[in-house]
């Protein structure tokens, strides 16, 4: 008798995939064969995760310290064509920043007082049931939820601007590019020393 041999992680990262594909994605493939880890980090999570308050310089930073590039932070980001954010979040761009649409943030303010509805929702962007590149579109029009998010998109010919643009207006090549930055982003090694293993209870260490 054999014990398991999908781990949680594989799991995880075929659900993922498979979401994508029910909301009108591309499929890809998995890299399957990862193992999980024995410890879990707050912390660390937070630290690795990008905040949705940074910079772009910030943004960038973070995804090349785990051997990504630019292409794959803007690709990677474009997962906010689905879901939703809490006022807490989007607070500050909404009554501090400039490079907004006036109506959408107007729209937001209305949901969002300057205190309290911490936990009030938002769409991250248009279309928050469909795979698609309305999220770049968005971003042009100066209609990203996040600072993070507009930070993709400056007006200032950089080359993050340019992949906005190609993405909003390809989007056959954000839903075959989607699928391979994230290949290469699940096939990230852990830290050297990770105690690994294939949990027989995702929920808990065996």
């Amino acid at each position: 008798m054999y014990g398991n041999v999908v781990s949680c992680a594989d799991i995880l990262a075929v659900a993922a995939r498979d979401s994508v594909v029910l909301l009108g994605g591309q499929s890809y493939e998995v890299l399957v064969g990862r193992k999980d880890s024995r410890t879990a980090s707050k912390d660390a999570a937070n630290n690795n995760i990008p905040s949705p308050f940074l910079d772009f310089s910030g943004l960038l930073s973070n995804f090349q310290s785990h051997g990504l590039s630019l292409e794959d932070l803007v690709i990677l980001s474009g997962a906010h064509t689905i879901g939703f954010a809490q006022c807490t979040f989007f607070r500050n761009r909404t009554y501090n920043e400039t490079n907004i649409d006036p109506h959408f943030a107007e729209s937001l303010r209305s949901i969002c007082p300057p205190s309290g509805g911490d936990t009030v929702l938002a769409p991250l962007d248009g279309s928050t049931t469909k795979f698609d590149t309305v999220y770049y579109d968005g971003l042009l029009q100066q209609k990203g939820l996040l600072h993070s998010d507009q930070q993709l998109f400056k007006g200032d010919k950089s080359a993050s601007d340019g992949l906005v643009r190609y993405f909003s207006g390809n989007p056959k090549a954000f839903l075959a590019d989607f699928g391979a930055s994230m290949v290469k982003m699940g096939n990230l090694s852990p830290a050297e020393g990770t105690e690994v293993e294939i949990r027989m209870d995702c929920r808990k260490v065996n």
